[in-house]
């Protein structure tokens, strides 16, 4: 069989645990890519026994990072397919990619919706799903912003994949989960000081045709509100109906209410220095 016309990157930082399962969901391609933030423990020992090529870059926020590896890296191929190293490619998204991602198709991008796990279940309810991500891309044609949770700017027509990607989100462990989400919730409370005081005007609407702009739109509104900790418990956990992802939906539920509650209590900081006053 002639191998996929799709070039793969993915980010890591300190994935040994991670790296060796997801490239071998991957071995269908010919061209991998992996850009490691200089990872302290054996990721790119392992990437590079797997065939991967490796390269390193200090990550300092996600929109950069990407938009880096979109300028710098030279795919084989014109397709790449993004994956993070606590993801996996199931069979049939590889078949669906091999059939679509041709490189005559009209396509630019193509959004893939993702399955979380925790404590072994699916959280199909206490969570966003189906959130669709533009995973597969044409890298000239692509670029992202936003310091985390990039939203992806594509130049042309973004078609819909039907195969999933398997996220497992808490590989790492909970303490893991909580520190990373500690991080991201600082370049969050600076996104949210940047909504608040007009520095950042956001274009998307709620009503765009394209789920990422809509979800973009949804996430400036959302950061907008009052009680938003308490907001995101009860939307996760009663209206979408997060109790009948039994335990792990609860567990998830409270930990994205605390997540929450960081971003703003680092946001209120962030003001108060912003205006000279006592934290």
């Amino acid at each position: 069989m002639m191998p996929a016309r799709i070039s793969i990157l993915v980010l890591t930082l300190n994935e040994e645990t991670n790296i060796g399962a997801c490239l071998e969901s991957l071995s269908w391609s010919d061209d991998i890519a992996v850009l490691d933030s200089n990872s302290s423990d054996a990721t790119a020992v392992i990437a590079r026994q797997a065939g991967a090529r490796v390269f390193h870059r200090d990550f300092d926020n996600w929109a950069s990072h990407q938009n880096w590896a979109m300028r710098s890296i030279d795919f084989k191929h014109p397709w790449v397919l993004y994956m993070d190293a606590d993801e996996r490619c199931t069979p049939e998204l590889k078949s669906e990619l091999m059939a679509r991602a041709l490189p005559d198709a009209p396509e630019a991008a193509f959004r893939i919706r993702r399955k979380d796990f925790y404590m072994g279940r699916w959280l199909r309810h206490a969570q966003l799903y189906p959130t669709w991500l533009v995973r597969v891309f044409r890298p000239a044609r692509i670029r992202y912003e936003r310091l985390v949770n990039p939203v992806a700017r594509v130049d042309g027509v973004i078609g819909s994949i039907d195969a999933h990607i398997i996220h497992y989100p808490f590989s790492h462990g909970v303490s893991h989960w909580i520190a990373r989400h500690n991080n991201y919730s600082d370049l969050e409370a600076l996104e949210l000081l940047k909504l608040r005081t007009g520095e950042s005007q956001s274009t998307a609407s709620v009503f765009a045709a394209d789920p990422n702009e809509r979800r973009r739109a949804l996430q400036d509104l959302f950061l907008r509100l009052p009680a938003r900790p308490v907001l995101k418990f009860l939307y996760y956990y009663v209206a979408r109906r997060g109790f009948l992802d039994g335990r792990p939906g609860f567990s998830y539920s409270i930990l994205q209410a605390i997540y929450e509650y960081l971003i703003e209590s680092k946001y209120r900081e962030l003001l108060r220095r912003k205006h000279g006053l006592p934290v």
